[in-house]
């Protein structure tokens, strides 16, 4: 009889669909359908949606087969609008032997799985939580070496609390595996199967150990339960398939020359596509994905060959293949942004983004401007940094670009790598450019109330505001020197379990003063670098820890929340570090 490996992972959700994305340990028919709610329910819901009620809805997929895996994205149509949906999964083995319920689990501790539609009203309030880099938590019965992981911790907070509490959707930022820092367990598996002794080492190799990094992460206990009840969107960042992954066009070319490099960039694509990115698309993208419906139209259901000839060509030509992605929520909109793989390395070239995808970032940041209040950019690396380590970055990319000559080429480099200096600031024309297309949006009777750069990557968190000084302003601009628009901010959040050292805590906070300032002023002027247009200051933090940020935005109206994870009478809780009124309408 088939089983369920991982999942149910609620992915997609609008007022009237949903995808459902599942691993079995066969070839099956996964299916999702509406579950009587539990008894007494009733009262304590969502805003803006009806009690759980018994529904009629239902849908199936086939599993597809990649490198003996299975998998199923299941879509549901139809669904009632503003409503809690308690849901039950089935699977049915492609052999016969009857359909057995797989979810939920026999004895679950948690309440039922349950997909909330929004309402249909536009104006409905939502709420966002966000955050990135999540080491697997260690098994509950192990002390974890980096304190409560902050998503276990909303998992335990929201089973116990009535549903208006839980998010409306969840945003990944990046690092939701490390191929490269794995877990002894895991260590001790990869040992078994292969010498360690030989490169990658002890890395992530192939698909298979990929696998195995997605079941450590998402089959604990906790987030299986939070992933199947609250939607969620996912972008990769360098950990998810290698430190400093494209970092630089010389990087990339000692990682080809390996003789290991192909099959893991490959692997982590695959992998990426089937477990982070396939859910990111709505019900009409996924209809119209070609690469889907040739998996699903195979031998045997089997797209392997297919999925690496896909992986083989977004790895040979990045503009052949697009990561990023755009939802609409109600009148907030979120465009989620690929910062690793779109870019172009070439130093004479070098952006965060390829011109197609540039691009496409302007065409949905300006299409229907005043149909939403709120704008959020999702990009795992943040756009606005602390300013000595922003003029830090910009040095050394005009160093790698021969501002100073070969000497120090060859210098600058070295610290890119060994500093980890390839955030926006790294890429200055990319970071002029997205400074320029948010000055435009921000402007003009259409303006949204809020835009709001979400980010995480640098394991800790802070708020920052820009401003576009009018010409001859300097420094940060008053009031009667900024050009007038929607307040603009960069909310970062990381990580959700990891830890930073005492050193880089130093920096971080260094990185924020006055005297921080001035010395980055001089990296500044040795490389020759123009002052960006924007000028931007510390509103908050920065904070350290495992923590989440959400947003919650009614109307005209944001409020940004911190909350850190740490241990109250020997039980992990989270904590309010600071609540933030963005936007008063």
């Amino acid at each position: 009889m088939a089983k369920l490996l991982l999942g149910p992972v609620l992915r997609y959700v609008d007022a009237r669909s949903a995808t459902v994305w599942a691993e079995t340990d066969e070839p099956c028919t996964v299916r999702v359908r509406g579950a009587a709610p539990p008894e007494g329910a009733g009262g304590g819901t969502a805003e803006g949606h009806a009690a759980p009620a018994p529904a009629s809805f239902s849908g199936e997929a086939a599993t597809f087969r990649v490198a003996g895996h299975h998998y199923a994205l299941v879509v549901l149509d139809g669904l009632p609008p503003g409503a809690a949906l308690p849901y039950e999964v089935t699977v049915e083995a492609d052999g016969g032997g009857g359909e057995a319920r797989v979810w939920p689990e026999e004895g679950s501790a948690f309440p039922p799985s349950e997909i909330r539609t929004p309402s249909e009203d536009p104006a409905a309030p939502v709420r966002v939580s966000f955050g990135s880099c999540r080491w697997a938590a260690p098994p509950a019965e192990e002390k974890d070496p980096v304190g409560p992981d902050a998503l276990d911790t909303l998992a335990r907070r929201l089973a116990g609390e009535p549903a208006s509490e839980r998010p409306g959707l969840l945003v990944l930022l990046g690092d939701q595996v490390y191929a490269d820092e794995v877990s002894p367990a895991t260590r001790e598996w990869m040992g078994r199967r292969r010498d360690l002794d030989r490169p990658p080492g002890a890395q992530v190799a192939d698909y298979a150990e990929y696998t195995r990094l997605y079941a450590e992460s998402w089959g604990d206990p906790e987030i299986r339960w939070l992933l199947s009840t609250v939607p969620s969107v996912m972008i990769f960042d360098d950990h998810d398939v290698i430190d400093d992954w494209n970092t630089s066009d010389t990087w990339l070319a000692e990682m080809r020359a390996t003789d290991w490099w192909r099959e893991r960039i490959l692997s982590g694509l695959m992998s990426y596509w089937v477990h982070q990115h396939l859910g990111n698309l709505s019900p009409a993208d996924l209809a119209a994905d070609p690469l889907l419906a040739a998996i699903r139209a195979a031998p045997g259901r089997d797209g392997t060959e297919a999925l690496r000839a896909f992986a083989e060509r977004a790895d040979a030509d990045p503009a052949a293949v697009r990561w990023s992605y755009r939802r609409d929520l109600g009148r907030t909109r979120l465009v989620m942004i690929d910062s690793r793989a779109a870019r172009v390395l070439a130093e004479d070239r070098r952006a965060m983004l390829d011109p197609e995808e540039e691009d496409w970032l302007g065409a949905q940041v300006r299409e229907d401007r005043g149909a939403y209040d709120h704008l959020l950019l999702g990009t795992s690396l943040p756009w606005l940094l602390p300013h000595l380590i922003h003029d830090l970055e910009s040095w050394d990319s005009a160093l790698c670009g021969g501002e100073r000559g070969a000497r120090w080429a060859g210098r600058g480099e070295y610290l890119r790598r060994a500093a980890d200096l390839e955030h926006w600031a790294a890429f200055p024309r990319s970071f002029g450019a997205l400074a320029d297309l948010i000055a435009e949006v921000r402007e003009g009777p259409e303006a949204p109330a809020t835009v709001s750069v979400l980010s995480g990557d640098v394991h800790h968190a802070y708020v920052a505001e820009a401003r576009w000084p009018r010409e001859g302003a300097a420094g940060w601009p008053r009031e009667d020197e900024a050009v007038p628009g929607s307040p603009v901010y960069q909310l970062t959040c990381s990580p959700v379990h990891n830890s930073v050292p005492l050193a880089m805590r130093f920096g971080f906070r260094f990185g924020w003063t006055g005297a921080g300032r001035a010395l980055g002023g001089l990296f500044a002027r040795h490389g020759r670098v123009r002052r960006p247009a924007v000028r931007w200051r510390r509103d908050g933090g920065p904070w350290f820890g495992n923590q989440l940020m959400t947003l919650d935005l009614r109307g005209r109206t944001a409020e940004l929340t911190l909350e850190k994870a740490v241990v109250r009478g020997g039980r992990a809780a989270l904590r309010e570090v600071t609540r933030t009124r963005l936007h008063r309408a």
